[in-house]
């Protein structure tokens, strides 16, 4: 449901593979989160190259955000309304979109999806939320999107951790973005390793997904765990991190590792 894919060309709404998920979803029951509305990456060339005024680009994601949700209206549960506004040195990232209209257009974002479809909570998305500095910096965005009464319901705390080297105080940092009065969902979570694995490594990343779990059953506000990625054979993490991978419940022939096994342990108890 990303950008370039979903409307490359200019007000034409088609992605066969996204409506072939949210076809399987509907047959079985099955929860769907939609991502990612508004995002810095991944544009089609028109978005990303074009030569906007703060009115045309106001249109442009007002009628980005009002096709897509429209296409997809009644299937969806939660929407990653922005995606990655907070750059990794904890201040607003540069983008057409903060370039074009400043930090404005996470407000015209979420109005306009909750104007489109006022059912799905509406999300903000971010990575590297576990550490102090982007959650300091996504708290504060959080408070003052809420001041200007933005309806941002629930942050998205991305989680694409490693092995054996989880940040302290997780749970506590969820709590805090919990106090703001959203909800908190782990989004896109994966834990990889040096490759190849060892049973070392499978234990170690066993035990720091059973962290992950826990930080969200113990938090009320806590809705739920999206794991990015079924198997280690599709995983997006080798082609990014050289030398690392191993990063997900199952691994390249399909079969389920530890963590799998710990992960679904910590869910039946």
């Amino acid at each position: 449901m990303k950008w370039e894919t979903i409307e490359a060309t200019r007000g034409v709404f088609s992605s066969p593979d996204a409506d072939n998920i949210v076809a399987i979803a509907q047959r079985n029951g099955l929860t769907m989160r939609g991502h990612t509305l508004v995002w810095h990456s991944q544009l089609p060339a028109w978005v990303a190259n074009g030569n906007w005024t703060t009115t045309t680009l106001t249109d442009v994601i007002k009628s980005h955000i009002t096709g897509v949700m429209t296409k997809y209206k009644g299937k969806i549960h939660t929407w990653d309304v922005v995606n990655e506004v907070v750059g990794d040195d904890a201040k607003m990232r540069p983008s057409v979109f903060y370039n074009t209209l400043g930090e404005s257009f996470i407000d015209l974002a979420f109005k306009t999806a909750k104007s489109v479809d006022p059912k799905p909570i509406l999300a903000i998305n971010d990575y590297n939320l576990e550490y102090s500095d982007k959650a300091n910096a996504m708290y504060d965005l959080v408070k003052r999107l809420k001041a200007r009464h933005v309806p941002v319901e629930q942050i998205g705390a991305q989680a694409h951790l490693v092995v054996g080297s989880l940040p302290t105080g997780i749970k506590e940092t969820y709590k805090k973005f919990a106090s703001l009065k959203v909800s908190v969902a782990i989004t896109e979570l994966d834990i990889r390793m040096p490759t190849p694995p060892t049973a070392a490594t499978l234990a170690q990343q066993a035990k720091d997904y059973v962290t992950m779990v826990k930080a969200c059953l113990e938090i009320p506000e806590c809705l739920g765990i999206t794991f990015w990625g079924l198997s280690d054979k599709y995983s997006w993490v080798p082609g990014v991190f050289s030398g690392e991978g191993a990063a997900c419940l199952y691994d390249e022939d399909l079969q389920p590792k530890p963590d799998y096994t710990a992960v679904r342990a910590a869910l039946s108890a």
